[in-house]
């Protein structure tokens, strides 16, 4: 039986619009995070505006601020006072018992106190430092994270265009084909059927896209309904790079801010330590008072030295002392657990990244060219009789969600990337097997027996 000239023309078109672009190609080479103009400008914008960046920043200004405080002196008192004889009359000047007093009170920390209280709160300036770096690593992340789900959203969008054409067309041809005799009518209405299920996932990959951009505006603090161009397609970007496991452990060491504020949060606990043991040592206050009498009296003078009793030593000096070292101990844990929960991080990251580079290399080495092949010889079975229309449409539509899943795992690569940039010590996500059913196809719907039509 010779094609008519309608389907020739479809099975061209079809090979046309499912040729493989960007993803058959190789990659360019790999940049460790990979980037644009537009997206370095986005994460300049988050930079400047932030507010949880600028709250982070006057967190640690105002941490700083707290270390002279920390070490300055008890202020001095300077008090005023008189000492009369009498309730009915004025006696100073008249009676060597009644006098005006000029009194300074001054307390001097026992020595070193000051200095180790000084240097705790540095500590904690040096934490918040490091809260900070946090912040700041989490913006540029989140950028990054917004904007390759905004490329990613648009390209799911293309591809669900192009199903959308396949399956056009796909009707146009079972329609040629029922009005000659050759298909039934249920080809006609099937391929209709699959045109509105298209209608419910644009929808939902709109809501992504719209949900992305507004990320993005929000992190850049612009209205956020405002435009972005995203220039580049996932599949055209280069793939992201992580090396092996131990450099990548020690880089997530070495750049991790909750690692340094814990191990910052020892060296403070220990100093804390001492400064409890200092506080058996006692403060010394010094008074120095004058006292003008008046007339012929000669004035007088006053000096004192009083220090506290630790009286009470065995209820609040020993104690903070016990507090202390328990704190210590609390803040060696926490490092250790940061440094365990970092590693693990890191190599859960590694082992998800390479499984996402292995699903990328699967779809670049055939298994697109596979799925398009498959598309075109189930097409070419449908003109002759041999298989269903359902199975032309779930041919064409496992064809289209393949190309999703390799866009899928780029986008993979690129947040594992990002997590490791970021040393973010959240649970890896779990890298997709694919994503067949991603998009609606005819495997949705149980196929029915190929109809023979009278010639």
């Amino acid at each position: 039986m010779r094609p008519s000239k309608t389907l020739e023309r479809f099975v061209v078109l079809l090979v046309a619009a499912l040729a493989p672009a960007a993803w058959a190609e190789e990659p360019q080479a790999p940049e460790r995070l990979p980037t644009d103009p537009v997206l370095q400008e986005l994460i300049s914008q988050s930079l400047a505006v932030r507010p949880e960046l600028q709250q982070a920043r006057a967190t640690a200004t105002a941490e700083r601020e707290r270390v002279p405080q920390a070490g300055a002196w008890p202020d001095p008192m300077l008090s005023f006072g008189v000492q009369n004889d009498s309730f009915d009359t004025w006696n100073v000047g008249k009676m060597e018992t009644s006098w005006y007093q000029i009194m300074l009170v001054q307390t001097f920390p026992w020595p070193g106190k000051a200095s180790q209280r000084s240097d705790a709160a540095a500590f904690g300036a040096d934490i918040a430092n490091q809260n900070l770096a946090r912040v700041r690593l989490t913006t540029e992340a989140d950028v990054r994270r917004a904007y390759w789900s905004l490329v990613l959203a648009r390209d799911r969008l293309v591809l669900l265009d192009r199903l959308e054409i396949i399956y056009g067309r796909s009707a146009t041809l079972a329609r040629t084909r029922y009005e000659v005799g050759e298909a039934a009518q249920s080809d006609v209405l099937r391929a209709q059927l699959e045109l509105n299920r298209l209608k419910q996932r644009r929808w939902a990959l709109q809501v992504d896209r719209d949900t992305a951009l507004q990320t993005l505006n929000r992190l850049r603090g612009k209205p956020l309904a405002e435009p972005i161009e995203t220039p580049i397609h996932l599949g055209e970007a280069p793939v992201p790079t992580l090396r092996e496991l131990e450099p990548e452990v020690q880089d997530a060491l070495v750049r991790s801010p909750e690692l340094a504020a814990a191990r910052l949060g020892t060296r403070q606990a220990e100093q804390l330590v001492g400064l409890a043991h200092k506080s058996y040592y006692p403060d010394f206050t010094v008074t120095l008072a004058v006292m003008p009498r008046g007339g012929e009296f000669p004035p007088m003078w006053l000096a004192t030295l009083g220090v506290p009793i630790p009286l009470f030593a065995g209820s609040k000096q020993s104690r903070a002392v016990a507090e202390a070292d328990a704190r210590v101990v609390v803040s060696q844990k926490n490092t250790e657990a940061v440094e365990q929960l970092l590693r693990l991080r890191t190599a859960q990251r590694l082992s998800a990244f390479t499984a996402a580079l292995d699903t990328i290399r699967l779809y670049r080495g055939g298994l697109l060219v596979q799925s398009e092949a498959t598309a075109d010889s189930t097409l070419r079975q449908y003109e002759v009789g041999r298989v269903t229309f359902a199975s032309v449409l779930e041919a064409n539509a496992v064809l289209v969600a393949d190309q999703e899943g390799y866009l899928q795992a780029l986008a993979q690569a690129h947040e594992l990337a990002i997590d490791a940039a970021e040393v973010n010590l959240s649970s890896v996500p779990r890298v997709s097997g694919g994503s067949g059913a991603s998009i609606p196809s005819a495997s949705s719907t149980a196929s029915t027996p190929a109809t023979s039509s009278s010639m």
